[in-house]
């Protein structure tokens, strides 16, 4: 069930593509409403063309930051005030930081102390400490619409197959760890709780990122649980090695 939450959406231009902006409104939409959509950047720098182009259609509000000093980043900083400038006004539930620097991470880290969550969206090449402080966060190349530009986007992540998934030793031990600690006395957890066992304990964690839409999608692409229908809709899996 979605979420009735209002989501302040900050985007730093400077630093991510435009690419995936349709498939980042796409996912937040499954928590609640964006009714905060600020674009920061140096709107007369032609490197934001592409961002331009995406301003109208999406209902977002450019931002403009000059670059008074060169070599400093005031996009940034601008972004930052903009931020603690919304958690203070009462009008948002939870933000959502679209970029790849990870210099943010120590916002996202005071916005998570006031009890807002924060969904991250940036490129493959984010810095690990700025992943981790999300919840969750998804890289964009895994959101990036077929009709995109590989020149810009990169090619758009596909689908890890049951011998990539086996062989990620992080991704089995939090799948595996989220089902013992979930399973009733019969050995069977209940997928959502599964679920919110992973959200609660690996707040970056994101199905997405494997190439899967769901996480019982993901959970049954490795084949490591067995898997039964409870009621014709409900999910129960079991660790065999239990």
């Amino acid at each position: 069930m979605q979420e009735s939450r209002r989501i302040a959406l900050l985007i730093d231009c400077d630093n991510v593509s435009h690419t995936a902006i349709e498939g980042v409104l796409e996912e937040l939409a499954k928590h609640g409403t964006v009714n905060v959509r600020h674009a920061h950047g140096d709107w007369k720098s032609p490197s934001l063309s592409g961002w331009a182009e995406k301003l109208h259609p999406h209902a977002i509000r450019p931002m403009q930051q000059f670059a008074y000093t060169k070599g400093k980043n005031a996009t940034d900083s601008a972004m930052i005030i903009d931020a603690m400038d919304l958690l203070y006004s009462g009008n948002v539930d939870a933000f959502a930081l679209m970029t790849s620097d990870s210099d943010f991470t120590p916002l996202v880290l005071r916005i998570l102390e006031s009890g807002f969550p924060v969904y991250g969206f940036g490129q493959q090449k984010t810095p690990q400490p700025f992943v981790d402080s999300c919840s969750p966060f998804i890289y964009i190349e895994n959101l990036v619409s077929s009709s995109s530009s590989e020149e810009d986007s990169g090619s758009p992540a596909v689908k890890k197959s049951k011998a990539e998934l086996r062989r990620d030793s992080a991704l089995v031990r939090i799948l595996r760890t989220a089902v013992d600690q979930t399973a009733d006395d019969d050995g069977w957890a209940n997928m959502g709780q599964v679920g919110s066992y992973i959200s609660n304990n690996n707040s970056s964690f994101s199905s997405i990122n494997y190439g899967y839409r769901k996480i019982s999608d993901l959970i049954k692409a490795t084949d490591l649980f067995k898997i039964e229908l409870r009621n014709g809709t409900a999910m129960y899996i079991r660790d065999p090695k239990s």
